[in-house]
């Protein structure tokens, strides 16, 4: 049997981080260990690009017109939205995946979900670095991969 899987190798790749301001405290966290797994698997820093955005809210947006260019291999969405005591959490974290995921479909390129959606700031803490990984590292994994396995399809 024949298969195709991507590793994570990150040649050549040129790729899009978009990234919010709120919650910058977590947020620059998940971009840490983003940049540090990219590079580490290969990634030129001149081929990495930075952008920042207010809220998860404006993730898709952006990433769709980055995707639209034809400038990025791939894109990496990171972001933090932390429930509160109204449903506000529910439609901002779930229009941004909805969204995220439409664009990827869409545009033919890899977008990976580093948004966290948690139910505590501890949570958050937890997974931008502490106890439970950096997401951002992960989520970089899974973009390279898919990046990779697009390259091979």
């Amino acid at each position: 049997m024949k298969t195709l899987e991507g590793d994570f190798m990150a040649a050549n790749a040129r790729i899009a981080l978009v990234a919010t301001r709120f919650n910058d405290f977590i947020v620059d966290s998940l971009i840490g260990g983003a940049r540090d797994t990219l590079v580490r698997h290969g990634a030129e820093d001149a081929s990495l690009t930075l952008v920042r955005v207010p809220g998860s809210w404006e993730l898709p947006l952006v990433t769709d017109r980055l995707a639209r260019s034809g400038d990025y291999d791939g894109i990496l969405a990171l972001g933090c939205v932390i429930r509160g005591g109204t449903p506000h959490f529910e439609y901002v974290a779930g229009e941004c995946a909805k969204g995220l995921g439409q664009v990827s479909q869409q545009r033919d390129v890899p977008v990976s979900f580093g948004v966290l959606t948690t139910d505590t700031i501890e949570q958050a803490i937890e997974r931008a670095g502490t106890k439970a990984g950096n997401k951002g590292a992960e989520s970089a994994m899974a973009l390279l991969e898919m990046i990779s396995l697009l390259r091979r399809l």
